[in-house]
């Protein structure tokens, strides 16, 4: 059986060991291929569902989907542990490792520019929801005047960003708005499991980027602003991630080796 490989991520060379019981999609363990001074973290997935017509068909299946991104998020938070990785979207495959190789090659200056900008930087995501029950613009319990949600969410922008080299903010108010997987990451997206707290309408979503040694002071900030959320106003803190929302302008568009990828 004839097997192709799956890219997860591109780093520079780390010293520190991978566990030997991680495995990534398809269970697979995840390897390091060379490359000069850049590293992809590469799979062997089997031909039969990763090339190109099967994919396009597995990547319709919601559980496959989800199932794979776990597996894809599994090794990206391994790597993000002892690393600072450029996360590839999910699901990009290329032929073989020679492949990989000439995919490092051409695109070595774009990875190592992104690289330098991520060394050392983990992002974090913050979420607004309003409740459906009560009115979100009435001050809450804290008597804050002119508490509104709108004016809650710049003053925690504000507070945030202060702590943070980049932001990027997104517009949750359209549910219509397609997801830029580019920026936000399928795998992470689609690794997430659904609480019973998050109902409710999505009126804020900002992803930081954050130096990993503040990231103790960012969760502080955001939790001073705890006791000034309007009433029916939540707040949701996930990570530290891999910088999915960071590496927008490093893609493989125009590569002409990719067998699939989702974007």
């Amino acid at each position: 059986m004839s097997a192709l490989r799956y890219v997860y991520a591109i780093c520079r060379p780390f010293s520190a060991a991978l566990s030997a019981e991680l495995t990534g999609v398809a269970g697979i363990p995840p390897r390091l291929l060379r490359h000069g001074d850049l590293i992809a973290v590469v799979g062997s997935v089997p031909e039969r569902e990763f090339a190109a017509e099967p994919l396009r068909r597995r990547l319709e299946d919601v559980h496959w989907l989800e199932t794979t991104a776990r597996a894809h998020q599994g090794v990206i938070d391994a790597l993000t542990a002892v690393t600072s990785p450029l996360p590839l979207r999910l699901a990009t495959v290329l032929r073989d490792d020679s492949g990989v190789r000439v995919m490092m090659e051409e695109r070595r200056d774009d990875f190592l520019r992104t690289l330098d900008r991520l060394d050392g930087r983990v992002e974090w995501d913050v979420s607004v929801y309003a409740e459906s029950a009560g009115d979100p613009g009435e001050p809450g319990e804290s008597g804050h005047p002119g508490n509104s949600a709108d004016e809650f969410t710049r003053r925690l922008h504000d507070t945030l960003s202060e702590c943070a080299e980049e932001n990027r903010l997104l517009t949750p108010r359209n549910p219509d708005s397609p997801r830029d997987t580019s920026s936000r990451g399928a795998s992470r997206d689609a690794s997430r499991e659904a609480s019973p707290g998050q109902e409710g309408e999505k009126i804020f979503d900002a992803a930081y980027l954050v130096p990993r040694a503040d990231s103790g002071e960012f969760v502080e900030r955001l939790n001073g602003k705890a006791g000034e959320e309007p009433s029916g106003v939540r707040v949701e803190l996930t990570g530290p991630w891999a910088a999915y929302s960071f590496t927008r302008s490093t893609g493989l568009t125009g590569f002409t080796g990719l067998t699939g990828c989702t974007g």
